[in-house]
C-alpha cells in the first residue's frame, strides 16, 4: 500500500514558510493544506484536533502529528539526517539546538509582538511597542554580529537554523518599521539574499501564490486573529 502523503497545514506567515523551505530542500512530497487564519479556520474543531494551540504550521505524517514550526524543522531534519548534526552528543549538535531555540524563543516572539504593537494594536501602546521593538532589535543585532563572523548561523554549513532565520528575516523592515534595515543589518541581508537565491526558496514563493488567503484585516479578521480583544468589550 502506498504511504499517505505528508500533510502540511500552512499560511504565508514566517513560521509556516520556514517549514515549507525545509520540505522543499528535502524534496519531500507533501500536500499543502491552507489554513486561512484571518477567516478563523484555525479555530475549527477539525483543525484543533490536529493542533490544540490553533496555530499554523502543523504536519500530519501517517500516524505522526507535529506542531510548532521549530519542532517540525527538527523532526523532519533528524529523520532525513540532513541539515542538522546527527551526533546527538556532539558540540555541533548543542550549538545547533541553542541557536534554533534562540530563534524559537527570541526572534519569533519578539518580532511577532513588535509587528502586533507597531501595526495592529489599538492605542495606547507606546510602552509595549518600546519593549518589543527594543528586544526585536537586540535579537536581530545578535544574529547580525554572528553572521559577520561566519557564513551561516552554525558555522560553515547551511542548516535548519538558517531556514528558521529565513522565515522571519524576509520581514525585518516590516518588523522594525525602518527604511534602513539592510544598512543597519547588512549580514542579515547577505544571508537572506543567499537563501532567496536557492531553488527551494523559489518553490516556496510559488507555494505562497497558490492559494488566495484573505488579505483584509477587517473586524472579522481581528476577531479571529486577536480573540483576546473580546475581553476588552466586556464590562469590568
Amino acid at each position: 500500500m502506498r504511504p499517505e502523503m505528508l500533510k502540511f497545514y500552512y499560511n504565508t506567515a514566517p513560521n509556516p514558510m520556514k517549514v515549507a523551505l525545509l520540505l522543499e530542500e528535502l524534496g519531500l512530497p507533501y500536500e499543502a493544506i491552507p489554513v486561512d487564519t484571518r477567516k478563523g479556520e484555525q479555530h475549527t474543531d477539525a483543525y484543533r484536533a490536529i493542533n490544540a494551540n490553533a496555530k499554523v504550521p502543523s504536519i500530519v505524517d501517517g500516524d505522526t502529528v507535529v506542531f510548532d514550526s521549530n519542532a517540525i524543522l527538527l523532526f523532519l531534519a533528524d529523520r532525513a539526517g540532513r541539515f542538522v548534526p546527527t551526533d546527538l552528543s556532539s558540540s555541533a549538535r548543542g550549538e545547533m539546538m541553542s541557536w534554533l531555540m534562540f530563534v524559537a524563543s527570541g526572534i519569533g516572539p519578539y518580532s511577532g509582538q513588535a509587528v502586533h504593537f507597531r501595526h495592529f494594536a489599538p492605542e495606547p501602546k507606546h510602552y509595549a511597542l518600546n519593549r518589543y521593538d527594543f528586544e526585536a532589535h537586540r535579537h536581530w543585532q545578535i544574529l547580525d554580529e554572528r553572521l559577520g563572523k561566519q557564513a551561516y548561523l552554525c558555522g560553515r554549513d547551511y542548516g535548519i537554523v538558517d531556514m528558521a532565520f529565513w522565515g522571519w528575516a524576509r520581514m525585518v523592515p516590516f518588523v522594525l518599521g525602518i527604511d534602513d534595515a539592510w544598512t543597519r543589518y547588512p549580514n542579515i541581508k547577505r544571508l537572506l539574499d543567499e537563501i532567496n537565491a536557492r531553488p527551494a526558496a523559489a518553490r516556496v514563493e510559488a507555494l505562497r501564490t497558490r492559494h488566495a488567503f484573505k488579505a483584509e484585516v477587517d473586524a472579522d479578521a481581528r476577531r479571529n486573529l486577536f480573540p483576546q480583544n473580546q475581553r476588552l468589550e466586556q464590562p469590568v
